[in-house]
């Protein structure tokens, strides 16, 4: 017997309706306002994944009921994009999201591009505005790299960021119309391993990710900052409760960090690793245990960027890669239970590909925001670089409707 859940009007417009968002679950009626019927949950072995498809033409959210949208979706026309899902266009390698809060409105985040150092702000239904500039050097793998909101934005609007200059890797902190003042300077800098990754650990501290600037032995090296996962408050001393008092380092053995991520409930926090020499990692993060046994590796090493947290959704750890969306199938423990599965890259049937995906980051539990990067290596369309929206069910959107 199925579990129905009856959603209104407004919610079922925003899961799969007016905006189709890349990443929907497949239903089985898609009026707003009617029965929604989530597809069976598949076994670990097999896990549950995003359904891929687009929309027609037009822009905005329409008005009357919710239709299922055509496929394939018509090609850009410049920096028009027809699919619904993508909320900005012909940016330049958009390495960094940060999803913005706003309960009822449509969904928004911050974009960064890692080369210029730009930071737009991209919403549903208009074009991307300017929101601030940071003066970065992209030498490398270097820039702007990086996203996060405060841990009390909604009191402070001030953004953090993961950037790279003339003479270190630094956090830095900004708001709307103000100039990005430094938090966390003198993180090496190398001809590579300059990426680095942001996250508030949901108590009040920043988690900051480096790398280890081309150096693997700085990665063991307790008194270097590169290649850890460092804990700090918002001015950028080290946070109270760390596992030595008086040290940033909350973790060690990174070498080029994409992305790191936690759960809404706090019980698991995630950092992809793409190190020069060995396999793509992503490791579950454990205050004061170094980081040599990951939860999950690639040999085919597929340059692993940001990540979202679904399991309590729909038992997925998204990441973002050069070749779509990895589905990694976790349980709330927060063991990996099977094979990860790509999405978003093409291959399946009525499938999306938005070419190579970097930075990801939530906007709510069943709801989060990528950038694409394909001006850094891929195969740029007339519309990239672009930030796409991506939703999953709350039951976990199988491969087809049931």
């Amino acid at each position: 017997m199925r579990t129905r859940y009856r959603w209104s009007a407004p919610l079922a417009l925003l899961a799969c309706g007016g905006l189709v968002l890349s990443g929907c679950a497949r239903f089985d009626d898609t009026a707003a306002g009617q029965t929604f019927t989530p597809a069976p949950v598949p076994s670990p072995e097999s896990p549950p994944q995003v359904q891929e498809h687009g929309d027609g033409p037009g822009s905005g959210p329409r008005n009357g009921p919710a239709q299922a949208p055509p496929s394939p979706v018509p090609p850009p026309q410049g920096c028009k994009d027809f699919d619904k899902a993508v909320i900005a266009t012909c940016l330049d390698t958009v390495a960094a999201v940060a999803g913005l809060p706003g309960e009822g409105s449509a969904p928004a985040a911050l974009a960064g591009e890692r080369k210029t150092g730009r930071v737009m702000l991209a919403g549903s239904g208009h074009d991307a505005t300017s929101f601030a500039q940071l003066d970065v050097q992209a030498d490398g793998d270097g820039g702007l790299t990086s996203l996060a909101l405060s841990p009390s934005y909604v009191e402070d609007q001030l953004v953090f960021a993961y950037i790279t200059t003339a003479s270190d890797n630094r956090v830095v902190r900004f708001a709307k119309g103000q100039a990005p003042k430094p938090v966390l300077t003198g993180i090496p800098k190398g001809p590579t391993g300059n990426r680095g990754a942001l996250a508030s650990d949901g108590s009040g501290a920043l988690l900051v990710a480096t790398g280890d600037a081309g150096n693997p032995a700085a990665a063991a090296d307790p008194n270097s900052l590169a290649g850890k996962v460092l804990r700090i408050d918002v001015s950028g001393k080290p946070a109270t409760g760390n596992p030595t008092s008086g040290s940033a380092v909350y973790a060690a053995g990174l070498h080029s960090p994409g992305g790191i991520c936690r759960s809404s409930d706090g019980k698991r926090t995630w950092v992809t690793d793409h190190p020069a020499s060995g396999p793509d990692a992503v490791y579950r993060l454990q205050p004061g245990q170094p980081l040599s046994t990951p939860a999950w590796t690639w040999q085919d090493k597929p340059s692993l960027g940001g990540c979202v947290d679904f399991v309590d959704a729909n038992g997925i750890l998204g990441i973002a890669s050069s070749t779509g969306m990895q589905n990694v199938p976790v349980n709330k423990d927060g063991a990996v239970t099977g094979k990860p599965t790509v999405t978003l890259d093409g291959k399946s049937k009525a499938a999306t590909t938005y070419g190579r995906l970097s930075a990801m980051s939530m906007i709510n539990p069943q709801l989060a925001v990528a950038g694409t990067v394909n001006k850094d290596g891929g195969k740029p369309v007339s519309s990239d670089d672009r930030v796409v929206l991506i939703v999953v069910s709350d039951t976990g959107g199988g491969p087809g409707k049931d």
